[in-house]
């Protein structure tokens, strides 16, 4: 018996303690860039290799051969939307970036599988979408880096940047329907018991001219909670449109009747905007004969005289502006207008 003992005892592994790993720098360091396009926020996660006096292009990045786009773990784009590239629509997500170089055209692909080490495990299979792209020259990059070039309200280019080569990537977003359901899901958290949030959500979709008809039943929706001058503003904004311009010129009219003396200021100076300087005007003087004591009324009216080219107006208003008004900044501010006008 003792001899099996023995035996069993000399199979079991006898445990030794290691010590944890040590944190040292790492030969490719981990990197994160971010662009907000819109309301779509898209991320790029890699790890950036250096040149180190290597030959890169066709040496170590082999043409023909797929590249994880980095070093390391696969390069990682994460879009918090829908977006487009290569004239696919990729869903929000996060994408595994991979790309084919060549000595020319290069492809980049974009994998549904996005924790892979490298591109050892790719598969074209899981290829969501694939985009053609041109490289180009710039200006020497000793580590692989990634920018986001020329950023508008509807889309940016992703540029893979080392050695002195550039991989662009064009990336388009639908902003205006991004906004909109995002608009949509808004309305059904506690935005959705004022009025503010209807006509807001409806004025913006007057702006910019998208989803029009539900844009209505916002506008409605908030007109029966509270009739605001807002809401007014707006609703006129989509009769016009509509093509009802007495039915818009209606509502602006009630709309003045109970704007504060801070939206009728508002309402002119978006008039100044589209250069309609007598109807700023008209507005302006509402202001003065409603609020009397107020600088800020006769303040404004004497601006839209002077882009009027009436500088006997523009003085005689701003001399009343600077009797009534107390704070020091904006005296010295009215008495340099007085003096551009001498």
């Amino acid at each position: 018996m003792r001899c099996v003992a023995l035996a069993l005892f000399a199979v079991v592994p006898v445990l030794v303690a290691q010590a944890p790993p040590l944190i040292l720098p790492v030969a490719s360091p981990r990197a994160t860039v971010s662009q907000r396009v819109g309301l779509t926020t898209i991320d790029v996660t890699y790890n950036r290799p250096a040149v180190k006096g290597r030959k890169v292009w066709g040496g170590l990045v082999p043409h023909g051969q797929v590249w994880r786009a980095g070093a390391d773990e696969n390069t990682v784009v994460a879009f918090s939307t829908p977006v487009t590239v290569g004239g696919t629509t990729l869903p929000a997500g996060r994408y595994g970036l991979h790309m084919l170089p060549t000595a020319t055209t290069w492809t980049v692909m974009f994998s549904s599988q996005s924790h892979g080490w490298g591109s050892y495990s790719y598969d074209a299979k899981e290829d969501l979408a694939k985009v053609m792209v041109t490289p180009g020259a710039t200006e020497p990059t000793e580590r692989l880096t990634y920018t986001f070039d020329d950023p508008s309200d509807t889309g940016v280019t992703l540029s893979l940047r080392w050695e002195q080569l550039r991989v662009p990537i064009p990336i388009t977003v639908d902003t205006k329907q991004v906004v909109v359901a995002s608009l949509r899901d808004q309305l059904r958290g506690l935005h959705q018991f004022f009025p503010e949030p209807w006509s807001g959500a409806a004025g913006w979709c007057v702006r910019n001219d998208v989803n029009l008809d539900e844009a209505m039943t916002w506008v409605d929706r908030s007109l029966k909670m509270r009739e605001t001058y807002g809401g007014l503003r707006v609703k006129a904004a989509l009769l016009e449109k509509k093509g009802d311009a007495k039915g818009a010129a209606d509502l602006r009219a009630k709309a003045l009747t109970i704007a504060t003396e801070a939206e009728v200021n508002q309402a002119g100076y978006g008039l100044l905007g589209q250069n309609k300087v007598d109807e700023a005007i008209v507005l302006f003087q509402k202001n003065i004969k409603d609020h009397p004591e107020s600088w800020n009324a006769y303040d404004s009216l004497a601006e839209a005289y002077a882009i009027k080219g009436d500088k006997a107006q523009a003085t005689a208003n701003y001399k009343k502006a600077l009797d009534k008004v107390k704070a020091e900044d904006q005296r010295k501010r009215i008495q340099e207008e007085l003096a551009k006008l001498k």
